[in-house]
């Protein structure tokens, strides 16, 4: 019996081009976030072109202040989904801990103690998320969404239903600048870059797409997933607090409302829009940041154009669903 050796291929099939290759366009496609991109410059091209203040030095600062808290909670976020799990309370967590801040800093204490004090409390508070969801295997979905309403009436306790303010305290970090830039705006960017690092470049990182990917292939392979699980929960509590003293510094008070589930909401489709699976297994901080600067861009040019409230929901929802579909397009393409 004899084989016979498969054909040679032919030059046709050697030769022929690889996919994508001289279509520009499809190309332009197959880079990573293209949808999200032409959706952000469409909608600062059209902003632009209806009012003059939009593109104003002034207003392009106010933009990247009022994007900073959402950006820090959002980089947390993202490592975290990026690893299979998800953390609703993230934005009350910041809440509560814009809420004691305010009464530690009003009844007379330091700010230094202040700021020890809250970072501690949310700290705290991402690990006893981390410890529901890792040990008890509720859902985290349903495990952080009771945390936030829980939450949310703990800062309606420590505050007493009352507006606190803290004077001049923290009045540096939330409205002045440094180099041209908000200081806001550099803490953010040092939360992005050291979590894009760790992302790309680490074993801490890795095991988070590990994780995220194949919970259970990631231990079999080594990964100690109840203690990395538990550690990424830790750390979004831990900017949930820097996020939460970042509102406080900016806004100079803390009163009932302030953070919550639609600073949590904002954040988290920033994240999606990104390009972070909500099955996990995959995400890239990029993304997040674009998926930032498109909600803050949306909701600024709308309040520019004087746009009626009852349609500001509708019109950045609409934003979203089509950021969202092109980035998806744009996926299918790549793959």
């Amino acid at each position: 019996m004899s084989l016979k050796a498969p054909p040679e291929p032919s030059d046709l099939t050697t030769s022929a081009p690889a996919p994508g290759t001289g279509n520009p366009l499809r190309t332009l496609r197959g880079l990573p976030h293209t949808g999200l991109v032409v959706v952000l410059i469409l909608v600062v091209t059209y902003a632009s072109l209806q009012t003059d203040s939009f593109a104003s030095d002034n207003n392009v600062l106010n933009i990247l202040r009022q994007v900073s808290v959402t950006a820090v909670i959002a980089a947390g976020l993202t490592l975290l989904m990026t690893a299979g799990g998800m953390d609703f309370s993230m934005g009350s967590n910041a809440s509560v801990t814009t809420a004691v801040a305010a009464q530690l800093i009003a009844h007379g204490h330091s700010t230094t103690y202040a700021v020890v004090v809250s970072m501690l409390l949310a700290t705290a508070i991402g690990l006893v998320n981390g410890a529901v969801v890792t040990f008890t295997n509720v859902a985290p979905f349903v495990a952080t969404l009771a945390s936030a309403t829980l939450l949310d009436g703990v800062a309606l306790l420590v505050l007493d239903g009352q507006a606190v303010s803290i004077g001049t305290k923290l009045f540096s970090l939330g409205n002045n600048s440094t180099l041209g830039l908000p200081n806001l705006l550099i803490v953010a960017i040092a939360v992005l870059a050291v979590t894009a690092v760790v992302m790309r470049f680490t074993v801490y990182g890795r095991d988070a797409y590990a994780i995220g990917g194949n919970e259970h292939v990631a231990r079999l392979s080594g990964i100690n997933v109840s203690l990395h699980k538990l550690s990424l929960y830790g750390l979004t509590g831990a900017l949930s607090g820097l996020a939460g003293l970042m509102l406080l510094s900016r806004l100079g008070a803390s009163s009932p409302g302030t953070g919550g589930l639609t600073l949590q909401l904002t954040a988290v489709a920033a994240v999606v829009i990104g390009g972070t699976a909500l099955a996990g297994g995959q995400g890239t901080v990029i993304g997040t940041v674009l998926g930032v600067l498109l909600l803050g861009v949306v909701a600024n040019a709308l309040n520019l154009l004087q746009v009626s409230s009852y349609f500001q929901t509708i019109s950045v929802g609409a934003v979203l669903l089509i950021a969202a579909i092109a980035n998806q397009f744009q996926k299918a393409s790549r793959h």
